[in-house]
């Protein structure tokens, strides 16, 4: 990632500076993230971070598409699984708190060229990551049905999300390692290898989940079992990686003890990260609650498939803010805010460019959509509809992620976490109960119009205060 030890020229093996250099550069500072054409350079980061995240994508919907085919059972199954989405989003969460907050630190030293204090962040969230797993691990086999009950499922969908559940938190370990620990890879300029660890995965999903779920009859059961086998592939690779010569920073022995100096402030800036996932899971059970209430299964069903949906959003953009990540945040560690600015206005250019054209997609084509996950002609017929309303505001979305993703970036945790909390907890929130009282003509689909406003209200806010702080930010580097 360009970093040069004091008394010591080369940085890993061959294999390693071969990755960082494949765009042709013959800089011998390795200075590459600090030098090369911005629009090269996010293209080259960034192409591999939005592949792996589109199939990340395919990776958390790929057991709702099979599942939702199942022969008889389809619509049912999937409203049981999508209502475990709430917990499946907490492990998530807990591995972005980390990862997504002690990555751009380490980035930041490596600007700084300060490597072993790089090291020390990433042994200290690796130890992190394990202990909060098992954590994970034990509240989700003793409580996951009461959680279940309480996140919206019904006497006739409980038995499916326990089946899921029981067998999912066998592989939270898996998880919280493969996606937090992946950050680090990324965060280090090897955006190829991070794609790779999330391929491992995808592929041996997308493989494995028809021969457990129709070939052994397994059902849900072989749906989540599929999951726990793949992620454990992609963990077995990306602990590899850094425990190996290409990687600059190394996973190593002496940095696995808790430092509070070092792990601390790694939270501080990932838990803007953290809220913004697990509120998801917060919101999803505010949804399939007040949905269960006005619209019984079909609607709960309906939002499985929304929320699926709005991964064909979240998670691409989410990618180009990773592959933008490392060159905002080492040119700000280097004190070079003109290229912060230049990479900030390209990320967001993409990225508004992108929510607008699969927003387009989605209004004009909610049908095909809906048919990837279900077969069932009324739940897809109730979906179009619902997916028209849900997801009205999101071609603004680009600006919202542009910012949220710089903000981190570039180590403001307050205000990552100001912005993850106004959207969802101040305003989604209270708009999913307001909203059916309003417009009490249709109490379902006002549930449903509560994103958009949310949404709209969010983007506008989130702009604004970005517009005063990077200015800030970049006065600040000058002066430096």
């Amino acid at each position: 990632m360009g970093y040069k030890e004091q008394d010591q020229k080369d940085i890993g093996d061959e294999a390693g500076k071969k990755e960082l250099s494949s765009a042709g550069s013959a800089d011998t500072d390795k200075e590459f993230l600090r030098t090369e054409p911005l629009g090269k350079l996010l293209l080259r980061l960034a192409l591999p971070t939005v592949t792996a995240q589109l199939i990340n994508m395919l990776y958390n919907i790929v057991d709702r598409i099979y599942i939702g085919h199942i022969p008889n059972i389809g619509a049912t199954a999937l409203t049981g699984v999508g209502v475990c989405m709430p917990l499946i989003m907490i492990v998530s969460a807990f591995a972005a708190l980390v990862g997504y907050g002690g990555a751009p630190r380490a980035s930041i030293f490596m600007g700084k060229q300060d490597k072993e204090s790089a090291e020390k962040t990433l042994g200290n969230c690796f130890v992190l990551q394990i202990i909060i797993s098992i954590i994970l691990t034990v509240v989700l086999l003793i409580w996951n049905r009461d959680f279940l009950m309480a996140f919206g499922a019904s006497r006739k969908t409980i038995e499916y999300g326990v089946d899921y559940m029981n067998i999912y938190a066998l592989g939270t370990i898996f998880v919280e390692i493969t996606l937090g620990m992946n950050a680090f890879i990324t965060a280090q300029g090897f955006a190829k290898t991070g794609m790779f660890s999330v391929l491992i995965g995808a592929v041996a999903n997308i493989i494995l989940d028809p021969v457990f779920i129709f070939g052994f009859h397994m059902d849900v059961r072989g749906a989540a079992l599929a999951t726990i086998i793949s992620q454990a592939l992609s963990c077995i690779w990306v602990v590899s990686f850094l425990c190996g010569k290409k990687t600059f920073l190394k996973i190593k022995k002496k940095n696995l003890g808790l430092t509070p100096k070092i792990i601390l402030p790694c939270l501080a800036l990932g838990v803007a990260t953290f809220i913004m996932q697990a509120s998801e899971s917060v919101i999803s059970v505010c949804f399939n609650s007040s949905l269960q209430k006005y619209g019984g299964d079909i609607a709960v069903g309906a939002m499985t498939i929304l929320t699926s949906v709005m991964q064909f959003a979240m998670l691409p953009l989410q990618g180009l803010g990773q592959g933008a990540q490392p060159i905002i945040s080492y040119s700000y560690g280097a004190g070079d805010p003109g290229r912060v600015r230049e990479a900030f206005q390209l990320l967001l250019k993409v990225s508004l460019a992108y929510s607008v054209l699969l927003w387009l997609f989605v209004m004009l084509l909610p049908g095909g959509f809906a048919s990837m996950f279900t077969s069932d002609a009324h739940l897809m017929d109730y979906t179009k509809t619902a997916l028209r309303v849900y997801m009205g505001a999101m071609l603004l979305f680009g600006i919202q992620m542009a910012c949220q993703m710089t903000f981190n970036a570039l180590g403001k945790a307050a205000e990552s976490i100001v912005v993850a909390v106004m959207r969802k907890f101040v305003l989604l929130i209270p708009l999913i109960y307001i909203m059916p009282q309003i417009f009490s003509s249709d109490k379902t689909m006002a549930v449903y119009m509560a994103e958009p406003i949310a949404d709209a209200l969010a983007v506008t806010f989130t702009a604004i205060l970005f517009s005063v702080q990077f200015k800030k930010t970049l006065k600040k580097i000058k002066k430096a």
